[in-house]
């Protein structure tokens, strides 16, 4: 009698990697960007870094408006733009205030609306052009998840300057679009050479970091190669630079 043919083993599944939860995904950003990248092609959700943004941006201008005033950031700010400086000057006393008080409540407003309109612009042009570039899978809801994490770092910005405002920082010249000196912008004055001063300002240690984990973000998550990955995020990162200096210079 024949022996029965011995079948192969069957190769023993893939383990799948476990979930990450919300704050794993957090700290996973920081100190190992892989993972949570990976784990984005799970689950898209990025409530978590939206919801951190948030708390951190409304705690800096809650911070310094105790520390520094509205009054003296907006007059730090409209250095950048000589017009509505000009027009701040020639007002009235009683139209200053108004513009105080209505510039107290845009800067708490500003933080959600422009964090979610810079999310989804650079989503859809991010996307689209990888979409272009390359044979990636990438949705655009996780072209917009790989975003949110990525600018994390931008949390830790905060939470420096709001440090650096309660340390006593000088008031002259402080601004919350630039509140710690991680970039050249921050030593120079904004009246002179804008152009030169915009570009500085976006040479910044923690938008690198958070161009950096974008571009490795989209290479995990969408599987991209990382050459056209880089490409891609730092090419939108000097194109609108380089827009943006234009128009404010």
């Amino acid at each position: 009698m024949a022996a029965a043919p011995v079948l192969p083993a069957s190769p023993p599944p893939t383990p799948q990697p476990t979930p990450l939860s919300q704050v794993a995904r957090i700290v996973d950003t920081f100190i190992a960007p892989s993972k949570i990248f990976t784990d984005l092609r799970r689950s898209a959700q990025w409530w978590l870094p939206f919801l951190l943004m948030l708390i951190a941006g409304w705690s800096l201008v809650y911070v310094a408006e105790q520390r520094i005033g509205t009054q003296r950031m907006m007059e730090n700010d409209l250095q950048t733009r000589p017009k509505a400086e000009a027009q701040y000057e020639n007002a009235t006393p009683e139209q200053r205030a108004t513009q105080v008080k209505v510039t107290g409540i845009v800067y708490y407003v500003a933080i959600p609306v422009f964090t979610l309109i810079i999310w989804l612009v650079m989503a859809g042009l991010q996307f689209g052009t990888l979409k272009v570039a390359s044979n990636s899978d990438i949705t655009y809801g996780k072209t917009l998840a790989v975003i949110a994490y990525a600018g994390l770092p931008m949390v830790v910005r905060h939470l420096l300057g709001i440090a650096s405002v309660l340390a006593g920082v000088n008031p002259d010249g402080f601004t919350l679009n630039n509140p710690v000196a991680s970039n050249p912008g921050y030593f120079m004055n904004p009246a002179d050479h804008r152009f030169i001063y915009f570009i500085a300002s976006q040479l910044d240690l923690f938008l690198i970091w958070t161009l950096v984990l974008t571009a490795i973000g989209f290479s995990t998550t969408g599987k991209v190669k990382s050459g056209t990955s880089f490409a891609v995020v730092f090419g939108w990162w000097a194109v609108i630079t380089l827009t943006f200096a234009a128009l404010f210079s």
